[in-house]
């Protein structure tokens, strides 16, 4: 196993790493200090879909109410998560960082004492901004504080928390809501937060690297607001268009999307025309293969986060599965994207440079063997559960390389934008494969279907999932060929 590399003793605190950063004294503490952060950011975009019948029943919500809980968190950590890289860059990474535990670990607290639905709401709305501020400064201080392999080690690992974020939601709502601590229903689901947020706040403040922002950097208010607005009329109808019936101001909302995604180009080829600072340079998109590389893992993440909300649809509404059953069927898949990340490093070498591509074209195929195996709703046998863990393994495999690879030629100090396109694309490939292929199963499966009904619609989706891989090697595809070109 590759280890983190640690400084010498004669080197000070604060010696400047290759890439621009300053090593971290305590290299562990600090990994396990911002992955810890990213794990909290992860765990909160499932953990509450489990107690969503004890929040109807104690607060009295409406259908709508609930899904804008659910929803209003994701909604808000997509939108502002470009916004939180730039915010970064400009007054520091660690800063922003603990701000952004701050925000989210408060805003927690506040959603578990809340007293009724509009509050909730507006507290996960928070939340989801506190996340939008964390999450892609772990990403920089990953790139400005690891340097040759423990970088490559460190990139491992927050690809496996990424996986075991989703899982470990699902496992854990479901033991809190069963356990009903102290008589709270689902407010543990938010409490549980804030022990572990105040931990990791009394850590960041001995264990940050200093580094400091650079002021002069602009902030490049109109791409911002551009770009927000581009993403919430994107987000949102796909995060609540099959709850609304994919209502006429749904399509709407997403046609202007596309409008003001082409004016958020325009608005930062004018920018940069005047000598500005636009909020994504040409010169990080042009980093060679960032571009098709950040598209395979965005079709990845889509058919990871599609499949795990079809099976864990089919696993409590068809099976009739408690979420905690649900959960631990789920674990396989999660584990074996975890353990893909941290080791495929271990393969030969002489394979590295293909397992993205040979990782992806094995996605496809493995996400429909799962739904032939499971199409008679008869249960999840060994079987199933073998063929989850395998492939979410291959998912692993071609993840976290990719990842490497799309960080690989960017440039130190274009680290925080490059986080954010990054981190911005893997969180809507979850939201897209949530909204896209959660509705291809909700589509083919009646609401009082059978075992055996709920199990077809399962294979529908799974085939959908696998068009998703099919064009995540496609992408991994040309992202290699980009790669081969510019040696």
């Amino acid at each position: 196993m590759t280890r983190l590399q640690t400084r010498p003793a004669a080197v000070p605190a604060a010696a400047a790493a290759p890439g621009g950063g300053s090593r971290p004294a305590r290299p562990g503490p600090l990994l396990a200090l911002v992955l810890g952060g990213q794990f909290m950011a992860v765990l909160d975009t499932a953990i509450v879909n489990v107690a969503v019948p004890t929040i109807r029943a104690d607060l009295h919500a409406t259908g709508a109410a609930l899904q804008f809980v659910v929803a209003g968190y994701t909604v808000a950590y997509a939108v502002l998560l470009i916004t939180g890289a730039r915010l970064g860059a400009r007054y520091g990474y660690s800063r922003l960082f603990q701000a952004g535990l701050a925000v989210f670990t408060a805003a927690s607290l506040a959603c578990g004492l809340a007293p009724a639905t509009g509050w909730l709401i507006a507290f996960r709305l928070l939340q989801g901004a506190g996340a939008a501020l964390l999450v892609p400064q772990v990403m920089s201080l990953l790139q400005r504080t690891f340097t040759g392999p423990a970088r490559t080690r460190a990139l491992g690992l927050y690809s496996a928390v990424l996986a075991g974020g989703i899982a470990a939601g699902q496992v854990l709502g479901g033991v809190l809501v069963s356990a009903d601590l102290f008589g709270a229903g689902w407010r543990p689901v938010f409490l549980v937060n804030l022990p572990i947020g105040v931990l990791l706040l009394a850590a960041g403040a001995r264990l940050l690297p200093d580094l400091p922002g650079d002021r002069e950097r602009g902030v490049d208010l109109p791409g911002l607001l551009v770009l927000a607005a581009a993403l919430g009329l994107l987000v949102v109808p796909l995060v609540l268009g099959h709850e609304f019936g994919w209502p006429a101001w749904g399509w709407l909302m997403l046609g202007a999307s596309a409008l003001l995604f082409a004016l958020f180009a325009v608005v930062e080829r004018r920018i940069a025309r005047r000598g500005g600072q636009p909020l994504i340079t040409g010169r990080v998109l042009g980093a060679p293969g960032l571009l098709p590389a950040v598209g395979s893992l965005f079709m990845i993440m889509a058919a990871f986060a599609g499949f795990m909300f079809a099976f864990a649809l089919h696993q409590q509404s068809g099976l009739g599965h408690s979420a905690l059953h649900a959960g631990l069927c789920s674990a396989p898949i999660a584990v074996g994207f975890g353990l893909g990340s941290l080791y495929w490093q271990r393969l030969p070498r002489r394979l590295h440079g293909v397992l993205p591509l040979l990782g992806t074209a094995l996605l496809g195929p493995g996400y429909l063997l799962l739904g032939v195996l499971l199409r008679d709703g008869s249960g999840i046998g060994a079987a199933a559960l073998l063929v989850t863990g395998a492939t979410g393994l291959v998912a692993g495999v071609a993840y976290a390389p990719l990842f490497a690879r799309a960080l690989a030629r960017v440039a130190p100090a274009d680290a925080a934008d490059a986080s954010g396109v990054l981190v911005t694309a893997l969180q809507l490939g979850q939201v897209v494969g949530v909204a896209l292929l959660g509705s291809v199963f909700l589509g083919a499966v009646r609401p009082s279907a059978s075992a055996a009904d709920s199990g077809h619609a399962l294979l529908v989706a799974t085939a959908a999932v696998g068009g998703a891989g099919a064009l995540a090697a496609l992408f991994a595809g040309r992202a290699r060929r980009a790669g081969r070109s510019e040696r």
